[in-house]
């Protein structure tokens, strides 16, 4: 017989440690006898910090009796000296006493004589083997700070579950996944996240783990939040959500995450700001285009002011924010609450290198389509560049070109215009007046030195565009002007496109308009149309 009594569920005692309360485990203890009663006494080996209550008893025969152990923390500490194990432990004395009395199953303290357990006969056993663990908030938190992976997942699976362990805070209210975020710690968060941690907890900052995780820029952390379900969305208490953060860092990669898995790219700040004015506002050019490719809207005002993107990024003087979100389809002429469009912004703060691509580059387009040449001189006399785009790509001489204004486009050559600037789709201003049958307008631009073998960006030359209209005049003109029907076999491969649509899906309101006028039947086939 090795032993009178066995320890369960094991001979290891966890005793929690929280701030302000009892610290104490529980220790069970089991007669082994069928037939005979067993005296047992604990005793601490340091008696100043432990104590142990029953200390003795009688245990009658396959019984149990429950001892609790309680512990004295250091004066002026919240945490053991050592933790969680310790090189504390207990002797365990136990003795077969047959003529015991016992009373409802278990013997009080006044029952058992000290001296049953100093004899030195045989029949009393000692037992040294029960060890300590410490458990516990403080205990915790310590072991994250310090990245202790093997002790942190000891204690989580020794602590009782009633108490949630891994959901302990610091005496700041973060919570474990916080304390692992801020210590940049992913196998550690991946640890906790094994035992179900609430991934919505709120941090002293009212900050979820997920929206610390992304203002930190942890990738790794943000993927494995993100693939236990938690909210992509900014939380109530929170004054950004997690893309806002991502954003306000310039965590690119994080911001990609967060949209792969859903986040509403439109979501607002607390202060009614989206991520793409946090984007235009920290000039992140590289952000605000992954922004709007996942469908940002660029027109949203924000709370405060009623500023759109554009004004932010007018106020700053961004001219290349500024284009990029008028190529995205920003509408410019939207007023904030104080009545000004971007182009009054940016003229207010003295960014005179925005007003043609706000204003005076929309304008000159619209003088060049009606073929006003005195508001043209005036424009561009006041500061409009002559080779500005719409926000479609196309420059004066691409609206002059395809209207057949003739003069406007000599006038605007003679000013030193690129004839040969090209659209968002490859189109230059020859292209634009082959394709609406201005010949006069062609001749001038094949003599003034265009590029006669420009090709669009699906390869589509001038001359291609002249015979699939079949515009024999201009098909002369570009042949005399030295255009080659090199690569028209790739024109005969081309599907045709029957129908009044430009290759953007845009109605060409221009040509249709002009049938009209003229009382003609529709070409059979278009290719480019006006964006007016």
């Amino acid at each position: 017989m090795d032993r009178l009594i066995s320890l369960e569920p094991t001979n290891l005692v966890t005793i929690r440690i929280e701030p302000g309360q009892k610290c104490y485990g529980v220790l069970t203890l089991r007669n082994v006898m069928y037939t005979m009663p067993v005296a047992f006494r604990i005793q601490p080996m340091n008696k100043a910090r432990y104590t142990v209550k029953p200390q003795l008893g009688i245990i009658s025969p396959l019984s149990t009796l429950t001892v609790e152990i309680v512990y004295q923390l250091p004066v002026g500490s919240n945490l053991p000296d050592f933790f969680p194990h310790c090189d504390d432990s207990f002797l365990l004395h136990s003795v077969v006493v047959p003529g015991a009395a016992i009373k409802d199953a278990k013997s009080s303290f006044d029952e058992v004589s000290s001296d049953w357990f100093t004899t030195r006969k045989k029949q009393v056993f000692i037992d040294s083997g029960i060890k300590i663990m410490f458990v516990g908030s403080p205990v915790l938190v310590q072991l994250v700070v310090g990245g202790s992976m093997d002790e942190i997942r000891e204690v989580l699976e020794w602590s009782d579950p009633a108490w949630n362990p891994v959901g302990s805070v610091d005496s700041n209210g973060q919570s474990l996944l916080h304390i692992a975020i801020a210590q940049s710690r992913p196998d550690i968060v991946q640890l906790l996240l094994e035992f179900q941690p609430d991934v919505e907890s709120q941090s002293r900052f009212d900050s979820s783990p997920l929206e610390a995780a992304a203002a930190a820029g942890e990738s790794l952390i943000v993927e494995l939040l993100l693939a236990r379900k938690a909210n992509t969305e900014r939380s109530e208490a929170s004054t950004w959500g997690p893309i806002h953060l991502a954003l306000g860092g310039g965590h690119l990669e994080v911001l990609k995450l967060l949209l792969l898995k859903g986040a509403n790219v439109n979501a607002l700040t607390k202060d009614g700001n989206t991520a793409l004015h946090l984007a235009v506002e920290k000039r992140r050019k590289d952000c605000a285009r992954l922004l709007l490719a996942n469908g940002a809207e660029p027109d949203i005002r924000n709370a405060r002011d009623g500023d759109t993107p554009v004004h932010v990024a007018a106020g700053l003087g961004d001219e290349q924010m500024v284009k990029l979100l008028l190529q995205k389809g920003a509408n410019k002429d939207i007023r904030n609450k104080s009545g000004k469009t971007a182009y009054d912004v940016a003229a207010e703060y003295g960014h005179t290198r925005l007003f043609d691509a706000l204003k005076l580059g929309d304008s000159l387009c619209v003088a060049a389509r009606k073929g006003e040449m005195r508001t043209i001189q005036r424009l561009i006399e006041n500061g409009a560049v002559i080779n500005g785009k719409d926000q479609h790509g196309w420059t004066a001489l691409h609206r002059a070109s395809f209207k057949g204004k003739i003069e406007v486009v000599r006038m605007l050559i003679d000013k030193g215009i690129d004839i040969d600037a090209k659209d968002e789709d490859g189109y230059t201003a020859l292209h634009c007046a082959v394709e609406s049958g201005n010949t006069d307008v062609s001749e001038l631009l094949v003599k003034k030195g265009a590029d006669i073998e420009a090709r669009t960006s699906k390869g589509v030359t001038p001359l291609q565009i002249a015979e699939s209209f079949h515009y024999a005049g201009i098909t002369r003109i570009l042949i005399h002007g030295g255009a080659t029907k090199d690569g028209n076999q790739n024109m005969k491969n081309m599907a045709p496109v029957a129908s009044p649509y430009g290759s953007n899906g845009k109605m060409g309101r221009e040509v249709t308009e002009s049938m009209k006028r003229k009382k003609q039947q529709p070409r059979p086939r278009v290719m480019r149309s006006s964006f007016d």
